[in-house]
């Protein structure tokens, strides 16, 4: 097949698990990064559009072809970075300067998004209902916390449930201060710190941008009783297979859920596609917990390839979908 029959080359930036596994770093360290699976599927998609597809790799490769005078017509990025608050900012940044368009969020989505408590300043300002919460920057933080208990404690900016275990949901002034220092120890970062919402667990699918996002639908995360108590950990994750059950869900619940989402989507002007997480309180009033502007794209493991399965949405349609995305709101699409 010949280049002409190609509409667009479309790079692919991402962060392969097993490289940094063969550096040393650990299955958690690496727990957001992608496997080969990923990579192929995507490409698969891409390929079947009729697009060219160019594997980059990390931002470090991207650095090196860039600096070497390559260039895309646009980049499918799914590159979580390795270290620091914008570490998800590292790559659309770095395309930006060089005048690149790319997939999903700028770096001002994905450097709010990734640290969760400057997430909820904003979406708390705005009105979006999210449970009470406070930042343990150091230990002394510690003595100050007013919040009642029960609370839920988890790292600031890590994501595929890092840092959460059964601990989490923390119910005496003990477990707050063993928890919190081992977290600070740990991942040598801030701890967030929120009022434990006793309610069910929803995901909610986006696509889209602005006015043009649209809720897909809602998804309730029920643990089994084999799965590891109070949390959607990272235990639970790994092995969703064996200790979660995840149901398509569409009561008046899990609709505002939806609303809830779309409103915290678009107020953080979040880009092409993710999913946000609640939770209810006592009430059953849906609450924003997160929101992941870089969701995985494992299209078995990963829950908004999950969602889409289960809504009839098959995964070429959402690759597809957030590449068309991408280019309506591109140079590219106003061509």
């Amino acid at each position: 097949m010949s280049d002409a029959v190609f509409k667009l080359n479309i790079g692919m930036t991402y962060d392969l698990r097993d490289d940094y596994l063969l550096e040393g770093f650990t299955h958690e360290e690496t727990a957001e990064f992608d496997l080969p699976e990923t990579i192929e599927a995507i490409e698969e998609v891409i390929l079947a559009c009729g697009y060219r597809a160019c594997r980059i790799g990390n931002i470090k490769a991207l650095t090196r072809r860039l600096a070497a005078g390559e260039s895309w017509d646009l980049v499918f990025n799914i590159a979580e970075g390795l270290t620091g608050f914008g570490r998800e900012a590292q790559v659309p940044a770095l395309l930006e300067a060089y005048g690149i368009p790319y997939t999903f969020s700028d770096p001002l989505g994905q450097a709010l998004t990734l640290h969760k408590g400057m997430a909820k300043h904003v979406i708390h300002d705005l009105g979006i209902p999210t449970p009470a919460f406070t930042v343990i920057k150091s230990e002394e933080d510690i003595a100050s916390v007013t919040l009642p208990f029960p609370v839920f404690a988890k790292p600031v900016a890590e994501g595929t449930g890092k840092g959460i275990t059964a601990m989490s949901k923390i119910n005496t002034r003990a477990e707050l201060n063993l928890v919190c220092k081992n977290l600070l120890d740990t991942f040598l970062q801030p701890v967030l710190l929120e009022t434990y919402l006793p309610g069910r667990e929803f995901t909610v699918g986006i696509v889209g941008t602005g006015k043009e996002a649209k809720a897909l639908g809602t998804l309730e995360v029920i643990l089994l009783p084999q799965a590891e108590k109070n949390a959607y950990s990272y235990e639970n994750k790994e092995n969703y297979d064996k200790l979660v059950r995840y149901v398509l869900v569409d009561d008046e619940e899990a609709r505002q859920a939806m609303e809830i989402a779309l409103a915290a989507w678009r107020s953080l002007d979040l880009k092409d596609a993710g999913r946000v997480d609640l939770r209810s309180d006592a009430h059953g009033l849906p609450n924003f917990m997160e929101v992941n502007s870089l969701a995985g794209l494992n299209p078995v493991r990963s829950d908004l390839p999950i969602l889409c399965n289960m809504l009839g949405i098959t995964y070429h349609e959402l690759i597809s979908s957030i590449i068309e995305s991408a280019l309506r709101r591109t140079k590219i699409g106003k061509k």
